[in-house]
């Protein structure tokens, strides 16, 4: 090396284009390994740049890296010539050593004579100076970061031995937590078991009150009684004694009447005994007393008919008088009973104001206990995380060491495998996926305490006073709004139907009963249907409330394979009803008799409590949740002998199938494979009357009439578990097609949909179906990634039928379009297009918060269209067209308004005949066709069904607004089916 730099000729002695020709070589290097800003302050030292060079070569934003600022810097010195290569030779020497030797060969050297003397003496020991000090204090600041990189290495080791202390203390913790949460385990099950007793004496309690309270209320009534027959005793008496009165006058006026009798009698005696002479002089007299008399006589016969006139007038006055005073007195005994009643009223009503105060008074009580124990459990809860968010960053730590010294191996073991990767074919393509359904079950590494925690806070986030009814009827949060936090559970909700009331794991599938008897009055008990697994639609997402009316029995028996005991029928719509019980078992000797209805099952399983409520289940579920039982149990039974008998009577007469009825939403389409099959297309509407109409797991359904509640073409339908098998099965067909089905199916615009998805992650409220499958159906079907529980995929959703009165509103869809064709319809006779109104802030407020305000134009000046500016215009028996959006259909359904939805299917070449009326509106076809792309997957997510205008089906404005006028008569006609609430 010394040799070869001592053969190197001095650069001075150089040509310019071999110092250039040294530098072009290396040029590479340079570019990629100096700094400019280094160099620059020798460059300009040696007067071969300027600070316009400077600048170009720093600040200029077309080099966006150091390479090209230092490329354009060697060109600049390129011009500068010999002088140019000297000055970044001698410049490379100072500051980069190693690159100076690699490109001349000479080791560098600061003596004077090895620079060229473009600086003078003075000004080159100036710079070389201030070279070394700023090296110095590089190597100073170097010294001082491998000290404190010391340091920290040092602090480093502490912490890791503190960590491995930490480790060794967290695996003992870890023991003691295991310990800790199985006796945790055990309490919680003591604690259930305390529950249910507390929940049968909260239930006898309030039968006990309700009790009471009818025996007030009979009391009341009897007292009420008892008053009204006192009442009518005195009216009586009171009539009596007027009666007595009337009669004690009758007397009194006879013996006046008999005196004047015998005096006149005693007169006459007198006047026959006269001699005759006194009668010749009486008779003498009489004449002229007669003939004085005579009027005399008439004006006597008209005073007596007055007298007798007033004596009659008195007689009615008195009697009158006496009807008044009689009406007087039953008034005043009126009177005295009203008060008496309104004196017991208040008594009443301030012993009810008693009673409810201190029913106020024990639920604030209640209610301070609960929120104070929530309050714990919170406080509890946070520091049960505190605690895991340490372990769980002790874990990673662990792992982090262990990824670092494992980090050569993992080098190495890469190289290997890269090397290996390659020895493998690559000719033949991977396996098509399968898809499979999407797991809805806690998995097996949930912690099951947390599990447990999130039951008790859902009970106890419900405060309500203790009633009848609230032990049951309380309202929990939906799954969706905790599945951030907890996965939904396998069958451990409290929110359900179907509830394992305990606390442990979830359900082992592989322990559950693989087939069980079950038996009807058409079926023998020897058929068995097979139950992988527990249905995941038995279990709700709400509580529904036990309706107890009448008289009800809660029997405890041994109901070791109840089926083959007692034989039920009846469905949702009649209650589940006990037909038969076999002589000599339990059933039969705890007295349970055909006719009675089931509305409850309790009973226990692997440590379990489980309650299921059977009040309006289908055939299909009870079937499901007798079969469960495989030991002792408790069934509430209500005698309804009456339903039972008019159950019979029905299904004698063949009226009825079974006790089963709702409608469903087919969301798939079903060919007719094999005889007395229903064949069904997406979106079509079926009336379900039977869930057990085989043991192959099928339903026995019909079509419904488009316009009236009538049944017709009628056949075999899968039960929802079969159908979503069929459905997943389709979607892989139509994820990954065949060959085969590729060359057979041209698949065009205008052919009927396969199947609409409807994707949920939470159970529906009150779903008619469970998944039962067959053996059968198993062995047919079966497929080893796909599990025994989904409830994301819905191959059917309930139905509601809906009647609306008046005209609907039409909603044209997609939103483009009907910009272009709003205007053009409300022109119509019977259409009216809806106007926004302009509301004040209050208003808008007020509405905004009732949910009034379907769409707002303007949220600056409160311009917006409102629910009563459609209803206005319904009112008038016209359509309203609405300019809005599908965010309107749910807030038009929450007010019971179901809008006609319309969407125009369209095309490039359908849109063409539209041109002029986009060009009008200021839109393109593009935007209408991207547009329609984007709002028609957003129909199936409606809750109602809409119908579909064919682009063939009309050939421009004219004859589609004729065809939208068609299609609005014929929806007007049909029934409007509405799913049920979110599942």
């Amino acid at each position: 090396m010394t040799e070869s730099v001592l053969n190197t000729p001095d650069l001075k002695d150089l040509e310019e284009e071999e110092l250039w020709d040294l530098i072009n070589d290396n040029r590479h290097a340079i570019s990629l390994g100096v700094r400019p800003c280094v160099l620059i302050p020798y460059l300009r030292q040696a007067r071969v740049l300027t600070d316009l060079d400077e600048d170009e070569i720093l600040t200029c934003l077309n080099f966006t890296n150091r390479g090209m600022k230092t490329s354009h810097m060697i060109d600049l010195l390129r011009v500068q010539g010999h002088n140019g290569a000297m000055a970044l030779l001698e410049g490379l020497m100072i500051h980069y050593p190693a690159l100076y030797t690699r490109i001349t060969g000479r080791q560098p050297s600061i003596e004077p004579s090895g620079f060229s003397g473009l600086i003078n003496y003075t000004e080159l020991t100036e710079y070389l100076v201030r070279a070394v000090s700023s090296m110095q204090t590089e190597l100073h600041v170097a010294r001082h970061e491998a000290a404190r990189l010391q340091a920290r290495c040092c602090e480093l080791q502490g912490k890791l031995e503190q960590a491995q202390q930490n480790n060794k203390e967290l695996s003992q913790m870890q023991g003691e937590h295991a310990r800790l949460r199985s006796h945790l385990d055990g309490l919680n099950r003591e604690l259930l078991k305390l529950k249910d007793e507390k929940c049968d004496l909260y239930v006898r309690y309030t039968t006990a009150l309700e009790e009471k309270s009818a025996t007030i209320v009979r009391n009341r009534d009897l007292q009420l009684e008892i008053s009204q027959l006192q009442h009518e005793l005195k009216k009586a008496q009171k009539e009596t004694d007027f009666e007595r009165q009337r009669s004690l006058k009758n007397p009194s006026d006879t013996q006046k009447l008999r005196d004047e009798l015998n005096a006149v009698r005693a007169k006459l005696l007198e006047t026959e005994t006269l001699f005759p002479v006194q009668q010749d002089i009486l008779a003498h007299d009489l004449k002229e007393v007669e003939n004085r008399s005579s009027e005399l006589a008439v004006e006597v016969s008209r005073l007596s008919e007055e007298n007798i006139q007033l004596q009659q007038e008195k007689e009615e006055l008195l009697e009158e008088k006496d009807c008044l005073a009689l009406e007087m007195e039953k008034l005043t005994v009126d009177c005295e009973m009203y008060q008496h009643r309104s004196t017991l009223f208040h008594s009443q009503l301030e012993e009810v104001q008693a009673e409810r105060d201190k029913a106020y008074l024990s639920r604030d009580e209640a209610q301070a206990q609960i929120a104070r124990i929530i309050a714990e459990k919170d406080v509890l809860r946070g520091q049960l995380m505190e605690l895991q968010a340490r372990v769980f960053a002790m874990k990673a730590c662990s792992k982090q060491r262990g990824r670092r010294e494992k980090s050569r191996d993992r080098k190495f073991s890469c190289n290997t495998s890269r090397g290996s990767c390659s020895e493998f074919p690559t000719s033949s393509p991977p396996p098509r996926r399968q898809l499979c359904r999407l797991n809805a079950v806690l998995p097996e590494s949930f912690n099951s305490f947390d599990a447990c925690e999130f039951n008790d806070e859902a009970i106890n986030n419900q405060v309500e006073p203790s009633c009848s009814e609230s032990l049951r009827r309380r309202d929990f949060p939906s799954r969706s709004d905790m599945e951030d936090i907890y996965s939904s559970q396998d069958s451990l909700s409290f929110d359900n139907d179907y509830v394992f009331i305990s606390k442990g794991d979830s359900l082992d599938e592989s322990k559950s009963p693989t087939s069980l008897p079950c038996s009807t009055s058409r079926r023998s008990p020897n058929e068995s249907v097979s139950r992988a697994s527990a249905p995941p639609f038995l279990m709700r997402s709400r509580p529904q409330a036990l309706r107890i009316t009448g008289r009800v029995l809660t029997v405890f028996f041994q109901g070791e394979m109840i089926l083959n005991q007692i034989q039920v029928i009846g469905g949702n719509k009649t209650g589940v009803f006990v037909h038969h019980v076999t002589e000599g078992s339990s059933a039969h000797n705890t007295g349970i008799s055909p006719g009675s209805q089931i509305l409850q099952l309790k009973y226990e399983r692997e440590q379990r409590a489980v309650r299921m409520v059977l009040e309006d289940t289908t055939m299909e579920e009870a079937l499901w949740a007798l079969g469960q039982v495989q030991g002792p149990c408790h069934i509430t039974l209500r005698p309804s002998q009456d339903a039972y008998e008019n159950l019979l009577q029905q299904l004698k007469n063949g009226e009825v199938m079974s006790g089963d009825s709702f409608y469903i939403r087919v969301n798939m389409t079903m060919q007719e494979d094999v005889a007395g099959t229903l064949a069904v297309k997406c979106n079509d509407i079926v009336h379900v009357t039977d869930t057990h109409h085989s043991i192959d797991g099928s339903w026995w359904a019909s079509h419904v009439h488009p316009c009236h509640l009538e049944d017709l073409k009628s056949g075999t339908l899968p039960n929802y578990y079969r159908a979503q098998r069929l459905l997943i099965r389709a979607l892989e067909d139509m994820t990954y097609p065949r060959k085969a089905q590729r060359k057979e199916k041209t698949v065009s615009h205008e052919k009927q949909r396969a199947a609409r998805i409807v994707i949920t992650g939470q159970q529906s409220r009150n779903p008619l179906w469970v998944s039962v499958e067959d053996n059968n159906t198993t062995a047919q079907d079966s497929d080893g990634c796909v599990p025994s529980r989904c409830v994301t995929l819905m191959p059917y959703t309930l139905v509601s039928p809906r009647f609306p009165p008046i005209c609907r509103p039409v909603l044209l869809l997609p939103t483009m379009l009907g910009r272009v064709l709003h205007k053009r319809l409300a022109e119509q006779d019977g259409y009216q297009l809806c106007e926004p109104e302009l509301l004040i802030a209050s208003e808008h407020a007020i509405q905004m918060q009732k949910g009034e305000i379907l769409e707002e134009c303007d949220s600056k000046t409160h311009l917006c269209y409102t629910l009563q500016g459609v209803e206005k215009i319904m009112k008038r028996g016209t359509h309203c067209v609405l300019p809005l959006g599908l965010d309107c259909v749910r807030r038009l359904h929450r007010a019971e308004i179901f809008p006609i939805i319309i969407y125009i299917m369209s095309t490039e070449r359908s849109l063409r005949k539209l041109r002029h009326k986009l060009r009008q509106n200021v839109l393109t076809e593009s935007q209408v066709l991207e547009c329609s792309c984007s709002e028609e997957p957003l129909l199936d997510k409606l809750p109602c069904l809409y119908q579909s205008i064919p682009p063939e089906s009309w050939h421009d404005s004219a004859t589609l607004i004729d065809t939208l006028k068609t299609v609005v008569t014929e929806e007007q006609q049909k029934i409007v089916w509405i799913e049920s609430d979110t599942w």
